[in-house]
């Protein structure tokens, strides 16, 4: 099952993507000619009441049987109606250094236990959406593909002790941008000035739940104006979707909605020599095989 969050005259709603084979060739083709915004997908309106996205309906402790029993008939979306998937997630906890080859071209030694921080909701954008950047906050941009965890149900403090009970927490996974400006991470020991720029981290285009998608199985490819940049399995994640959720419950809560980012893959523009930063013109396309796929492009002014 594939749910997503499209956009309205009124608002928002959760829909279900009426057929998922279909909908992943036609966004593999509107990326591969640049135009996934004008694609056109056909989605089942999830009518719940008081769900006005895919974060509601998960609140819903059967929100897998909402979602089939409560879909409509077809309408026809584009890629610039769809939303992020959770617009609005509680938490967005992602990981830094989590794929063994970032880790070293970083300059870093591999962690014993994950490397978190906060990204805010204000942060996400569409899928397709264009990111908007200030001048003044465009000197180190940088491209961060990842695999993104959407949790299911709530798991209290110490409520995730072993994999079964981690992996039936996770709803599914979306594709996501950790987009970041390297300048302001540097600043300071501590990253959160460089990883919140508003509306610039791409969140979607989907969540395909976890019945249908094998982590451990797919491959990410990030590309820069068709260039390929990141190329990884996502086995080769230090620390999995399940043990993330494992360590993270040692000392949080985690709700329906929350948001992980497992960390990004070796690489990105500020590790390369020389640096390659993002700049105006740019386009950022992140692909998960049996996720699809998000492309952003980079609006500087």
């Amino acid at each position: 099952m594939q749910l997503l969050t499209f956009r309205t005259d009124g608002g928002t709603l959760p829909g279900c993507v009426a057929d998922p084979a279909s909908a992943e060739a036609t966004l593999t083709e509107a990326l591969r000619s640049g135009d996934a915004a004008s694609a056109v997908f056909s989605v089942r309106p999830i009518t719940l009441p008081g769900a006005l996205n895919v974060g509601d309906l998960l609140r819903h402790h059967n929100w897998r049987e909402l979602a089939s029993a409560r879909s409509g008939e077809p309408v026809e979306i584009t890629g610039s109606d769809i939303a992020p998937v959770i617009p609005r997630p509680g938490k967005i906890l992602c990981t830094g250094l989590n794929y063994a080859d970032h880790i070293t071209e970083m300059g870093h030694d591999l962690p014993d236990v994950p490397t978190l921080f906060a990204k805010f909701p204000d942060a996400l954008t569409g899928p397709f959406d264009r990111v908007t950047v200030p001048t003044e906050n465009a000197k180190a941009l940088d491209f961060e593909g990842e695999l993104a965890v959407v949790i299911g149900r709530h798991v209290p403090l110490g409520g995730a002790p072993d994999t079964g009970t981690a992996e039936d927490a996770i709803a599914g996974y979306a594709v996501f941008n950790d987009f970041t400006m390297r300048d302001l991470q540097y600043r300071t020991a501590q990253w959160l000035q460089g990883k919140n720029l508003v509306s610039a981290s791409g969140f979607g285009p989907w969540l395909t739940t976890s019945d249908a998608f094998t982590p451990g199985e797919a491959t990410l490819v990030t590309r820069v104006n068709d260039v390929e940049k990141q190329h990884a399995d996502i086995r080769e994640l230090v620390f999995d979707p399940v043990a993330l959720v494992q360590f993270i419950t040692t000392f949080i809560d985690l709700h329906p909605g929350d948001v992980i980012a497992t960390g990004t893959s070796g690489g990105v523009g500020w590790a390369r020599s020389p640096r390659e930063m993002l700049t105006d013109g740019d386009t950022v396309t992140i692909e998960i095989s049996g996720l699809g796929g998000i492309s952003n492009r980079i609006v500087v002014c």
